[in-house]
Parts: C-alpha cells; sequence; structure tokens
C-alpha cells in the first residue's frame, strides 16, 4: 500500500539528509586517500583502496559536473574541483612520468620481479667464497688446484705469495703507467668479465645449472685467492686492492646470475602457462639485469685501471671501497623495495578514464 503523501513530504528530508552524510563521507574518504597517495606514492596503496579512489574519482568528477552546470554554490564547485584535479594528478600524471623514463621503471620493474634470484644469486657466490677459503685455509696446497692459470699467476708466484709475506707485500708495489696501457688493460679486464656475465646469463636456458655451477666456481676461486692473503695479521693492502674494483664487478656477475636463474626457472617451473609463455615473461627483465651488469662491469673495469693501478695509498682506495659498498648496498634494497611497488596501477587510468576529461 503507497504511503500517505504527508508521510512521503515528511520522509523526503530525511532522505536528503542521508544523502548530504553519504556525499561529505566520501568526500573525506576521498581526500584522505589522496594525502596517503601525495605523501608516499600511488604504489603504496592496496588494491582495495586503489579501487577506491578511482571510483571516487568517477563518483565526484560526475558531482563536479553537476554542480557546474547548477552553479548554485560556488564553495562546493571549488572544493570538488581541487579534489578533482590532485586526483587527476595521482592518476594521470604518474602514467606522464612512466612514459617520459622507460629506462629507469623498467630497471625497477626488473628489480623488483628478479630479488628473489638476486639473493641466490649472492647465496651462491658467497657459498663458493666460503668453501674455496675454507679449501685453501687448511691445505694450501688446494690453491695450485682452485687457481687457474688464466688468472696469470704461476705456480712459482703463487710458492712466493703462500711462503712469503715479504713477496706478499711487494705484490700490491705499483708502478706508474701510462694512460693509454690503463685503458687497454681496462678494456681486456670489460671483455673477460662481460664474457664471464654471458655465460651465467646463457647458462639459464639449460635449466639454470651451468649458472649455479659457475657463481659456485667463481666464488671459490676468489675464495682461493683470499685464502693467500688474509694469512696476515692485518690484510688491509689486500682489501684496498680487491674491494674497490671487486664490489661493482660482483655485483654484476650477481646480476648476470639472476638473469640466468630467472630463465632457469622459467624453463625449469614454467607453470600452467607453459614454457614458451614463461619465457616470453622472463626475457625483458633478464635483458634490463644484464644491461645493468654489462654498465657495472665498466665501472668495474675503470675502477680497476685506474684505481687499483694507481699509486695511491691504502687509506683512498678504501674510501673508493666504502662508497662502493654503499652504493651496492643500496642497489640490493632497492631491488627489494621495488618488489613492493610493483603493483601495476594501469587498470586504474582505464577505470578513471572515462570522466578525466572533465577534470581541470
Amino acid at each position: 500500500m503507497p504511503a500517505p503523501p504527508a508521510d512521503r513530504a515528511a520522509d523526503q528530508p530525511t532522505a536528503l539528509l542521508v544523502r548530504r552524510g553519504q556525499a561529505r563521507a566520501e568526500r573525506l574518504r576521498f581526500a584522505a586517500l589522496l594525502e596517503r597517495v601525495e605523501r608516499q606514492s600511488l604504489h603504496r596503496l592496496g588494491f582495495d583502496d586503489l579501487r577506491e579512489l578511482a571510483a571516487l574519482y568517477r563518483v565526484h568528477a560526475a558531482r563536479l559536473a553537476l554542480a557546474r552546470d547548477r552553479d548554485d554554490d560556488p564553495a562546493a564547485v571549488r572544493a570538488l574541483n581541487t579534489l578533482c584535479a590532485r586526483a587527476h594528478a595521482a592518476l594521470f600524471a604518474a602514467g606522464a612520468r612512466r612514459a617520459a623514463r622507460p629506462w629507469r621503471l623498467a630497471l625497477r620493474d626488473a628489480l623488483g620481479r628478479t630479488w628473489r634470484t638476486q639473493v641466490l644469486a649472492w647465496a651462491l657466490l658467497a657459498a663458493g667464497l666460503l668453501l674455496g677459503g675454507a679449501l685453501a685455509w687448511h691445505d694450501p696446497l688446494a690453491v695450485y688446484a682452485l687457481i687457474p692459470g688464466g688468472m696469470g699467476y704461476g705456480d712459482e708466484q703463487l710458492d712466493a705469495l703462500i711462503a712469503s709475506p715479504a713477496a706478499r707485500a711487494a705484490f700490491f708495489e705499483r708502478e706508474t703507467l701510462a694512460a693509454t696501457r690503463k685503458t687497454l688493460f681496462g678494456s681486456f679486464l670489460f671483455a673477460n668479465n662481460t664474457r664471464v656475465g654471458l655465460l651465467a646469463l646463457a647458462g639459464g636456458m639449460l635449466a639454470g645449472v651451468p649458472t649455479v655451477l659457475l657463481t659456485l666456481y667463481n666464488g671459490i676461486v676468489l675464495g682461493a685467492f683470499a685464502s693467500i692473503f688474509l694469512r696476515d695479521p692485518w690484510p688491509l693492502a689486500f682489501l684496498a686492492w680487491i674491494l674497490p674494483h671487486g664490489i661493482p664487478e660482483l655485483t654484476a656477475i650477481c646480476l648476470c646470475a639472476a638473469a640466468g636463474l630467472q630463465l632457469g626457472a622459467a624453463v625449469a617451473m614454467p607453470a600452467r602457462a607453459g614454457r614458451a609463455a614463461a619465457l616470453a615473461a622472463a626475457v625483458p627483465p633478464v635483458l634490463v639485469l644484464f644491461a645493468a651488469a654489462v654498465a657495472l662491469f665498466v665501472v668495474a673495469a675503470l675502477i680497476e685501471s685506474f684505481v687499483r693501478e694507481s699509486m695511491w695509498g691504502t687509506a683512498p682506495r678504501l674510501g673508493v671501497a666504502a662508497l662502493c659498498v654503499l652504493a651496492a648496498a643500496g642497489f640490493l634494497l632497492a631491488s627489494r623495495r621495488a618488489a613492493g611497488d610493483r603493483a601495476d596501477t594501469a587498470w586504474l587510468a582505464e577505470l578513471a578514464g572515462g570522466v578525466h576529461r572533465s577534470a581541470p
């Protein structure tokens, strides 16, 4: 039975108050979400909050258009206009920034996707370091088997380094070299390191097994060589000799190993989509990681040529090493942070895209 006219008239103010209260609550929620985005980042919001932000943008853009048509409350129009302008900047300016910095965001995405394999690569390298160091420490004769001749250290030189502290001290003495010789030396180092990185990357196509073995082997060789100099009470000269170039070089090798492990996971564990689809998804971040590794190989070669082969003392070399440690730590932390910021928000623009033109 329909309500009497008097009852319907009495219900109208109540319904109007309810709608106004709901609109005010939505406006406060919209403003709170925008403050979070502006204070932190769009990527820091959870999925539900992101969806709510886009929906509230649509609602308030429609209310703004209606208020402009009525033109009965300039203050309300200004308030809605401000909220919609802020939301427009948060939702659509982020997309413009992504288009303007494709390389930076591709690297960020690659780091976020592969941080687990990066940790695994560092763990393999560390395991090799400990294994090679322990074997050579307990049996100095193992050094001859663990250090390949391709490193340029013959048996006689290794004999002297193992037996004589004076020979180890003389090992770090340097003579002044011409810049052309340093450049040639750096180019050789860059080519050799890049070859090692390529092998680690390509090994991923065989389910990552060669990548694992190569990363372990690199750690074993380095650990065995370091054990020779770590016998000294204060091996500062060795640390100043190896750390400045070793940190970017090992970081690059681990990036290549992480790229190879990523490919290996796609080959060995392709999931339901199939191996071809898994490889297609893995290749873009893998290529970005390798490009970043090549840049680090360049840095390592420059440091090895112009810092390690310089007449600098121990303190300046350790200073360069400290800077490299901080840069590497920041790089790895950025990898983990990027993993938490990988939420794809392109769907937000699609969800809110129907009204963005009405916003100022």
